[in-house]
């Protein structure tokens, strides 16, 4: 479910398909995410998404100007741990 840094969402389909994991970990799991309500979910994707340059830079990567699929991606599955 969670997305390495090496790995790229190259369409829809896949950040689709993620996206379905990723509900699936919550109905599975969610007590055990750091930010299991939506509220918390969200200010905790805010947070990382302001924050992504240094999660980009600690992995040896740029943040890509325009986004990417697997952005979206990373963002998601940061609100879950992101403090």
């Amino acid at each position: 479910m969670l997305l390495s840094p090496d790995e790229e969402l190259r369409d829809r389909d896949e950040l689709v398909a993620f996206l379905r994991d990723l509900h699936r970990d919550f109905q599975q799991r969610g007590h055990e995410w750091e930010n299991p309500t939506l509220d918390r979910f969200l200010e905790a994707l805010a947070a990382w998404v302001e924050g992504s340059e240094n999660w980009y830079r600690n992995f040896g990567k740029e943040l890509p100007a325009e986004g990417d699929w697997a952005y979206f991606a990373r963002a998601l599955t940061a609100a879950t741990v992101y403090e």
